[in-house]
């Protein structure tokens, strides 16, 4: 199946990566959700409202992914927000949790991602600068969809 997207390969595969991100929040949420109907919740702790957080943060940047690979300019901004976020937790879990397992391949990823974000070609296609685009997301000719 091909997706028709004025988007370069580098937004796409940003895409794909970002959405895979979100789905991972949304995996820990059902973790979160088993270990709460499996009795493992302590007073005092909703698990409930934490996996309900990583569900509507998860989704969210699911819905950034999917964005950026159907080509749409506005995704783009918040995906360089959820990475530069994201290398802030790969620091803390290398760091400070002692956890370099699961830090070190997390921030490698965003390092990926942004990248992938701010080749020349990602830019000039966020900028509308690319041959053969206005910019626009198909809208008005008036807005920029941006």
């Amino acid at each position: 199946m091909r997706i028709a997207s004025d988007a370069p390969p580098t937004i796409r595969g940003a895409g794909i990566l970002v959405g895979l991100q979100g789905l991972a929040g949304i995996g820990f949420a059902v973790a979160l959700l088993v270990r709460a109907f499996g009795g493992a919740s302590t007073a005092g702790h909703n698990i409930f409202g934490e996996a309900g957080y990583f569900v509507v943060i998860g989704g969210g940047v699911v819905a950034v992914g999917v964005a950026l690979v159907l080509g749409k300019h506005w995704a783009r901004s918040p995906a360089v927000v959820v990475e530069l976020l994201l290398i802030g937790v790969a620091w803390y879990a290398t760091g400070p949790s002692g956890r370099p397992g699961i830090g070190v391949p997390v921030g490698v990823l965003c390092v990926v991602v942004l990248y992938l974000l701010f080749t020349l070609r990602s830019r000039e296609w966020s900028l509308g600068l690319d041959d053969g685009s206005d910019g626009s997301d198909g809208e008005d000719a008036g807005q920029t969809g941006r």
